[in-house]
């Protein structure tokens, strides 16, 4: 897994400055989202890694599998990934690519951990409040861990705000311990 990233992060920074020069920051995420979806058909890695095929024929594939297939930018970045037998990385690409973006963008990914599955509307309170906290624009990932008890744990980066009873049990505990 951290050689695929390894192999995908130049790949995805690549993109990513030429998303951001041509601003389709939002158009290439969505094409990296269909190129991700798209290589992991089992279908599709059949062709992937038969010999029989060529890298041009492969990339060609890619390509008509899109709607896109007159942009050059893509033909272009396919191709590549082709030639230098990396399409199997495109959904590390894609998701290295989305961490780029969002950190461009000024949102932060929080980590909800909740003891029992929130609501669309208390989840946006909470975001609500966490983004006046953080002073940033959050993306929520909502986790679910009934060791919490009750209350919640958030993390955004490597700040952390523990408001479970799991975490004020364990701070008594150690409390009591010293």
């Amino acid at each position: 897994m951290a050689e695929s990233v390894t192999i995908a992060r130049p790949y995805a920074q690549a993109v990513f400055r030429l998303a951001r020069e041509g601003k389709a920051l939002t158009a290439w995420s969505d094409r990296l989202q269909r190129l991700a979806a798209i290589a992991q058909d089992p279908e599709m890695a059949k062709v992937v890694g038969n010999p029989k095929f060529s890298a041009g024929q492969v990339a060609e594939l890619f390509v008509s599998l899109t709607d896109e297939s007159g942009n050059k930018e893509l033909a272009s970045f396919i191709g590549i990934l082709a030639e230098n037998e990396r399409l199997g990385v495109l959904t590390q690409i894609q998701e290295i690519y989305e961490q780029l973006k969002s950190a461009d963008e000024g949102v932060k990914e929080a980590i909800v951990t909740s003891a029992y599955p929130l609501d669309d509307a208390q989840l946006k309170n909470l975001m609500s409040q966490l983004e006046s906290h953080f002073d940033s624009k959050l993306q929520p990932r909502v986790e679910v861990d009934a060791t919490l008890i009750g209350g919640i744990k958030v993390a955004v980066g490597d700040q952390v705000l523990d408001a479970s009873v799991r975490g004020k049990l364990d701070a008594m505990a150690t409390a009591l311990k010293n």
